[in-house]
């Protein structure tokens, strides 16, 4: 038998800074971050408000850059990329999901979900968009909600539609940052199950981000970040994520 070839990470940072400059005050958030993430793993950034997570996030999700080190995203080194290169990236490769849902509320289910294939080099025509819009759309159950507005949908079905978007483009990592912040406990478990289904069945990379550790334990892996570093002793790692 051949032995099987090992995971590659998908996501590196090493040495990671990033400081805000509010006129001549500066405001150091992260403090040297170096993490790796293995393609196909579910991954949780745990922290309290504050401690740096959402900096991080943005940095991994190529919405703001490091001030210093190093981030290498599928074997390129992209902190250095311009505004224009790091979009066309994100939209190829990033999925995100937000608390807010940030659905257009004029816009139908359909709608939202095909929009980011209008900014893509796929050159798709309407009917191919529709087609993949839908399929999404009744992977999660919401076939007979395509027409449906935002304001006609629940929070879980809003969020359905916002996690049917950000795989539209088949992107290959999955940001979610709280999530589960504006569900409540019953639609954040199906949510949760949701995520560690993408993971399990189809190998998606998923991080998590979020202050609740209830919500962290449904990860494979759990990164602490505190006052703008991964806290030692807290990168704790358990077989599957919990059921």
């Amino acid at each position: 038998m051949f032995a099987e070839e090992p995971l590659m990470d998908l996501i590196e940072l090493k040495d990671v800074h990033k400081t805000y400059f509010l006129g001549e005050v500066e405001l150091p958030v992260l403090l040297g971050i170096s993490l790796q993430i293995t393609r196909g793993e579910f991954v949780s950034l745990m922290g309290v408000s504050g401690s740096g997570k959402s900096t991080l996030m943005n940095i991994l999700g190529c919405l703001d850059y490091p001030t210093s080190g190093e981030y290498w995203l599928d074997g390129r080194e992209i902190s250095g990329l311009t505004a224009t290169e790091q979009a066309r990236l994100r939209n190829r490769m990033i999925g995100f999901v937000f608390q807010s849902f940030n659905l257009l509320p004029r816009t139908t289910a359909l709608e939202n979900v095909r929009m980011p294939l209008t900014y893509t080099r796929e050159n798709l025509s309407e009917h191919q968009m529709n087609q993949r819009a839908t399929a999404l759309l009744g992977k999660f159950g919401l076939a007979d909600r395509a027409d449906h507005l935002p304001s006609q949908l629940s929070g879980g079905q809003q969020q359905r539609v916002a996690i049917a978007r950000s795989l539209v483009n088949n992107p290959q990592v999955l940001l979610a940052d709280e999530p589960t912040g504006n569900l409540d406990s019953r639609t954040s478990a199906e949510l949760l199950q949701t995520f560690q289904h993408l993971n399990r069945s189809d190998g998606l990379t998923i991080i998590l981000v979020t202050h609740d550790p209830g919500v962290a334990q449904h990860a494979q892996r759990i990164i602490n970040i505190k006052d703008g570093l991964i806290e030692k002793g807290t990168h704790s790692l358990k077989p599957g994520g919990a059921a």
